[in-house]
C-alpha cells in the first residue's frame, strides 16, 4: 500500500513510518504546512518529498499517518473520513470534551479506522506484564503505580506545546497512555478520577503545568496512581525513568521501563510472589506491531487495540483532566 504523512509536528510518527516501510508498504510524501525541520529531515532519512498540495497527497494514499498539532488532529480526521481514507495518529487524538464528541462520532459511523499509537501495549516488558496477569501469578489484581517522568528541553519544544487548547496538558497528552494500560491490563472501566496539576516553572506560559498525580478507581475496587511530571535531569541517563507497580493477592510486579543504571539499561520486569521469591521474568516480545495490529483492523483481523478502545482512554484522561485541581506555586506561598 501507499502511505502518506499529512501533519508532522511529532517525532512519534517515526514509529509508523518505520513499521509501515519494514512491512514493505511505500512512503509517497510528507505534507506540513510550515515545512517544519522535523518534515525535512524524515523526508530525507526515508528518501520521499515534501509534498505542498495536500489534497493530490490525500488522494494518492491508501493510508494516512498523522503527527499534527493534537488539537488540529479531529479536523484531519474527519477529512480522512469524508475521503474514506483510515488513518494513524500519534497521542492525544483530542484535547477537548467538544472534540472528544467529534472523535466518537467517527468511530462510531464506522466508515473509516481511526488508529492511535498507544504504543506501551506493544513494549515488550509491559506485554510481559499483561501475560504474568492474565496467567494469574499475581492473583487478583489490588492496586496499580505508573510513574512517567519526562526530560522537558523546553528550548526546542514548538509554541504550541504550552498551549492547554492546543496540546491538551501534562494530564491528556502524557496519561493518556496510563489510562490505556489501566483498561488492558485489568480488563476493567475507570469509575472516577481524582488528582491535581500543579505549575512551578516556565511563567511566561501560564497554561503550562509540569506536574500531575491522579488517583483512579477501576470496577471492582482495583485503584490505581498516576503520576507525570517534567523534571527529568539533564544529566540522566534516560529521557524518563519510568515504572510500574503491580501488586496483586498473590505477588507484586515493578517494571524500570528504562532499567537501572547501576545494573541494565535494559527493561526489567521484576516479580515475587507467594510461590517465589524476586526473580527477573524473562521479556516476551508483542507477537505483532502496533502498525501490525492496526493493518489487521483494517483487514477486519482480530486486533488488540480497536476504536473504542481510543474513545474510552481518551474519554478518561479528558475527564481527569476536568476534575484535576490546580496548584499554582506563585499563589500556593500564600497558605
Amino acid at each position: 500500500m501507499k502511505f502518506a504523512i499529512i501533519g508532522c509536528e511529532h517525532v512519534h510518527i517515526e514509529i509508523f513510518i518505520q513499521e509501515m516501510i519494514e512491512l514493505g508498504h511505500e512512503l509517497i510524501g510528507i505534507h506540513e504546512r510550515e515545512g517544519a525541520e522535523l518534515a525535512m529531515s524524515l523526508a530525507n532519512k526515508y528518501e520521499t518529498s515534501i509534498v505542498r498540495d495536500r489534497d493530490d497527497l490525500l488522494a494518492r494514499a491508501d493510508i494516512i499517518g498523522s503527527s499534527a498539532v493534537n488539537s488540529g488532529k479531529i479536523d484531519l480526521i474527519e477529512l480522512c473520513e469524508a475521503h474514506g481514507k483510515p488513518i494513524m495518529i500519534d497521542k492525544p487524538a483530542v484535547t477537548s470534551r467538544r472534540d472528544l464528541g467529534r472523535l466518537q462520532s467517527v468511530i462510531e459511523r464506522g466508515a473509516i479506522e481511526v488508529g492511535m499509537l498507544l504504543t506501551e501495549r506493544f513494549h515488550s516488558p509491559v506485554y510481559t506484564l499483561k501475560r504474568l496477569i492474565d496467567q494469574g501469578k499475581l492473583g487478583d489484581l489490588v492496586t496499580i503505580g505508573m510513574r512517567k517522568p519526562h526530560r522537558l528541553n523546553p528550548s526546542v519544544r514548538p509554541p504550541w506545546f504550552f498551549s492547554k487548547e492546543q496540546c491538551g496538558g501534562i494530564i491528556i497528552d502524557l496519561l493518556i497512555h496510563d489510562y490505556d494500560l489501566l483498561r488492558w491490563l485489568t480488563g476493567r472501566e475507570v469509575i472516577r478520577s481524582l488528582g491535581n496539576m500543579t505549575k512551578r516553572i516556565l511563567p511566561e506560559y501560564p497554561e503550562f503545568y509540569d506536574t500531575a498525580s491522579v488517583q483512579v478507581l477501576m470496577e471492582g475496587g482495583i485503584t490505581a496512581q498516576l503520576y507525570a511530571d517534567w523534571y527529568t535531569p539533564a544529566q540522566s541517563w534516560t529521557w524518563g525513568d519510568g515504572r510500574i507497580f503491580v501488586t496483586g493477592t498473590e505477588g507484586f510486579a515493578e517494571l524500570r521501563l528504562s532499567g537501572d543504571p547501576f545494573a541494565s539499561k535494559e527493561a526489567m520486569v521484576l516479580v515475587t510472589t507467594n510461590a517465589s521469591g524476586p526473580a527477573q521474568a524473562a521479556i516476551e516480545a508483542p507477537p505483532t506491531s502496533i502498525t501490525e495490529d492496526f493493518l489487521q483492523r483494517l483487514a477486519s483481523q482480530p486486533s488488540v487495540i480497536a476504536g473504542r478502545d481510543i474513545v474510552l482512554a481518551t474519554e478518561a484522561s479528558i475527564e481527569a483532566d476536568e476534575q484535576a485541581e490546580i496548584i499554582r506555586m506563585e499563589e500556593a506561598k500564600q497558605w
